[in-house]
């Protein structure tokens, strides 16, 4: 394959959205494929990881990772394979997870510290499953469950986000180690999914029912760990329910991400007080030094069929704008993910 001859769609940030993302807060760019130096890889990008931390990526305010720049290629994780490479790290053929960005190629040196690209196998695992309980998702869940949940046998977790791609994984693995797990989805096709296909106890549907009463029904002794991943009023209603020494970990809050006004904090935060529990935020590439460990024990359960991945498939690049807002209007069924091209 001749650099000369391709060229790479784009998709960068034009715009600091306000609310939902516009098509407008998008340019796309088309440019050729630069020829490579030595050192350097050029990666045709096939999966991009679509996920509600990059609505945050785009505002201009201070987090644990610095903003997406106006006229930025969008950052993104994805998988590729390696089409021609001038570096001894990587064969031509071989297959990559790493920041590509939205777009259709990647180049740049093949131990570009932004970009971390690592080989995947796909004769272990399709080649999705890296984006999910293999990848980000599933280390976030592994990792914020185990480190900051502190899950022990017998307990009660609640999952918000069930059928999302860290929540899948949330129970899964809390079921594994003993506990009784409820989730809190939207919709029955989704709840039936969480309880039927992956072994929670039960899921409160939020769509068609009180939350409070659904907590109160299913979890009859009370809440000892909640991993949230939409905070707003489904995190105050939880947090009625926790017992003495509850543990709540802050993963994410995607009921508040498109808001045009302050983000909405909990008002029930003195139930904290009251039972001596404990609130913590976790960011999953505090663990970054340790992921080798989380893939191991998921892929051992995932083997062992101990485990499911989900991954809801969107075709096409020209798609990303549409598919990004699925995962803010409750559209995606499982670990989001946009195909770029075939292999």
């Amino acid at each position: 394959m001749t650099t000369q001859v391709l060229e790479n769609l784009q998709f960068r940030l034009a715009a600091r959205p306000v609310g939902m993302v516009k098509d407008s807060d998008w340019q796309q760019v088309v440019e050729p494929v630069r020829a490579l130096a030595d050192g350097e890889i050029l990666v045709k990008v096939l999966y991009l990881s679509l996920d509600p931390a990059m609505r945050g990526w785009m505002n201009d305010a201070k987090s644990y990772i610095r903003p997406v720049a106006i006229g930025e290629v969008m950052r993104a994780g994805g998988i590729g394979v390696v089409v021609e490479s001038r570096s001894a790290r990587f064969a031509v053929g071989e297959h990559v997870s790493g920041g590509t960005g939205v777009q259709q190629y990647w180049s740049g040196a093949a131990d570009d510290k932004s970009a971390a690209f690592i080989k995947v196998d796909p004769a272990l695992a399709p080649l999705t499953t890296y984006m999910n309980t293999l990848g980000m998702p599933g280390m976030t869940a592994y990792f914020g469950l185990l480190e900051s949940g502190q899950p022990k046998a017998g307990e009660t977790v609640v999952v918000s986000g069930a059928a999302g791609a860290v929540g899948q994984t949330v129970g899964q693995v809390a079921k594994q180690l003993g506990c009784r797990v409820v989730g809190i989805a939207g919709g029955k096709e989704k709840c039936d999914f969480v309880v039927k296909e992956l072994g929670f106890d039960a899921c409160i549907d939020y769509k068609q029912g009180s939350v409070r009463d659904g907590l109160k029904e299913h979890c009859p002794q009370g809440v000892d760990v909640y991993f949230d991943n939409v905070g707003g009023e489904i995190l105050d209603t939880v947090l009625t329910r926790i017992n003495l020494r509850a543990r709540i970990v802050i993963c994410g809050a995607i009921s508040q991400y498109n808001n045009t006004t302050p983000v909405k904090g909990p008002a029930n935060y003195l139930s904290l007080l009251v039972n001596r529990a404990r609130m913590e935020g976790i960011v999953v590439f505090d663990y970054a030094d340790r992921y080798h460990l989380g893939v191991a024990a998921l892929g051992q359960w995932l083997q062992s069929g101990a485990i499911k991945s989900k991954e809801d498939i969107v075709q096409g690049i020209e798609n990303f704008p549409a598919a990004l807002n699925m995962l803010f209007e409750g559209k995606n069924f499982g670990k989001l993910v946009l195909q770029v091209a075939r292999a």
